[in-house]
C-alpha cells in the first residue's frame, strides 16, 4: 500500500462522515440513517460507485434539505469526497464504504428516494453482465429499496451499456422513462446543475456524447 493510500484510509477511520467496517454505525445503521446519522427526516439520495463523490457533494450543496450518501468500495476514493464535504461544512453528506451487492444490509425497504449511477464500469464482456449495475438483479434491489415512485438516474459514455440499460429498465417496467444519447444538447441537462465527474469532464472535452436516463423504479 502506498503512503498516500495509507493516509487516506487513516483519514476515513477518523472521519465522522464515513461509515465503514470497524465503526459502530456500520452494524447498526440499517433503517436508521435519518435518526442516527443525519438527525432529520429529509429524503435520502444515493450515488452508487461514487468514486470521489462529485455528485454526492455537488448535489448536497444544491439541496441542503436532502441527505446524500455516496457508496463505493474504494476507500482511497471516498476519502477525497469525504474531505471535500467536510471542508465545505456539509452536514447532509455521508459516505458508505461497502460493496454495492450488500446495499440491503444497510438500507431497508422504501428508505431511499433516489439513486444515481454515474459512469459505472461497463463490464463489457458477456460473462461480466451480472456485474453491470443495471443488471436485473440490481434493478430488483433498487426497486425494493426505493420509496414508491422513487427515481433511478444513469449517466454513461458507453453506448453499449446504455442500450443494455434501456432494455433492462423497460423490462423491469420502469415508469416515466426519459432518456437521451446527447445529454448536453438535451432539455434533460437541466437536471444535472452542471455537475461533472472527473472522467465525465475528460469524455466531454474529447467530444464524446453523454447518455442519460431516468425513470421511476420504486414499487407502488
Amino acid at each position: 500500500m502506498t503512503r498516500r493510500k495509507s493516509h487516506r484510509f487513516l483519514q476515513n477511520a477518523e472521519s465522522t462522515n464515513v461509515i465503514e467496517s470497524g465503526k459502530p454505525l456500520y452494524k447498526t445503521i440499517l433503517g436508521r440513517w435519518r435518526p442516527d446519522f443525519f438527525g432529520n427526516g429529509n429524503p435520502i439520495v444515493l450515488e452508487l460507485a461514487c468514486g470521489k463523490g462529485e455528485y454526492t457533494v455537488g448535489l448536497a450543496q444544491a439541496f441542503p434539505n436532502v441527505n446524500f450518501i455516496g457508496v463505493d468500495i474504494k476507500g482511497d476514493r471516498i476519502a477525497r469526497g469525504s474531505r471535500i464535504a467536510q471542508n465545505l461544512g456539509l452536514s447532509n453528506v455521508a459516505f458508505l464504504r461497502t460493496d454495492i451487492n450488500f446495499l440491503g444490509e444497510f438500507f431497508t425497504k422504501g428508505e431511499i428516494n433516489e439513486i444515481w449511477i454515474t459512469f459505472p464500469d461497463p463490464q463489457p464482456r458477456p460473462k461480466q453482465e451480472k456485474h453491470r449495475l443495471t443488471h436485473p438483479r440490481f434493478l430488483a434491489m433498487y426497486q425494493s429499496l426505493l420509496v414508491p415512485g422513487g427515481t433511478l438516474h444513469l449517466k454513461t459514455d458507453n453506448p453499449e451499456l446504455f442500450t443494455y440499460s434501456l432494455e433492462q429498465v423497460q423490462a423491469a417496467q420502469g415508469r416515466d422513462l426519459q432518456y437521451t444519447t446527447d445529454l448536453y444538447n438535451s432539455p434533460l441537462n437541466e437536471i444535472h446543475l452542471g455537475i461533472k465527474t472527473k472522467y465525465e469532464q475528460i469524455f466531454f472535452d474529447k467530444g464524446f456524447t453523454i447518455n442519460y436516463l431516468q425513470c421511476k423504479m420504486g414499487v407502488i
